[in-house]
């Protein structure tokens, strides 16, 4: 029996995705959450095989924790399941080691495929998506940079964004002034915009 975790924040999406995947006879969904801030504790707990997780969640990103479970040697293999098909969030995926990746829209059989594939220590990437990664070009932001940018993005302010980032308001300024520099951007929001279109973000 392959045990899964998902992490979802939109209920009705959560809810669909569950009962699709205990249709299936050698699946069992052991944890469905929320929130990103519960993924790692609750994988740790729980050891499922496969986290399910979306890329925009609440707390810290779907992304984000898969680096994290993969920095803890946590035994979960991770798929992503994003509506957000931007070739940036691909490469970050695969810098943060998860062996998926796959579109909200994909058929329903794909997803299971996908567990059971995943399960077994094999890679799924949605095809188009990794063609258009390869096409795009790279992002000339720092790590760092980026994470600045993509939560003033989400809408933090320079005192949020540097509570969240563990920076004081005057490091956060110098790393959205060189952003804005690097981007040939008007300013911040024009920024946010070339970023987000270029698949950066």
């Amino acid at each position: 029996m392959i045990r899964i975790l998902i992490a979802e924040d939109m209920r009705m999406l959560r809810r669909a995705l569950v009962e699709l995947i205990s249709l299936e006879p050698d699946i069992e969904v052991v944890a469905e959450l929320e929130t990103g801030s519960e993924i790692v504790s609750r994988v740790e707990e729980l050891k499922p095989d496969v986290a399910i997780l979306d890329i925009e969640l609440p707390g810290i990103d779907g992304i984000a924790a898969a680096e994290a479970l993969h920095q803890r040697g946590a035994g979960a293999r991770v798929l992503i399941l994003t509506s957000l098909g931007r070739p940036g969030n691909l490469r970050r995926a695969l810098d943060a080691q998860v062996r998926g990746f796959l579109l909200k829209d994909a058929e329903p059989g794909r997803l299971a495929e996908a567990i059971r594939a995943i399960a077994k220590g094999e890679r799924v990437f949605d095809p188009q998506l990794m063609l258009a990664a390869l096409g795009a070009a790279e992002s000339p932001l720092t790590p760092r940079e980026a994470d600045v940018l993509r939560l003033a993005a989400d809408g933090d302010d320079v005192e949020e964004i540097a509570g969240a980032l563990y920076l004081s308001s005057g490091t956060v300024r110098n790393y959205l002034t060189a952003v804005v520099y690097k981007l040939g951007a008007r300013n911040r929001v024009d920024a946010i915009r070339i970023a987000q279109t270029s698949g950066w973000l």
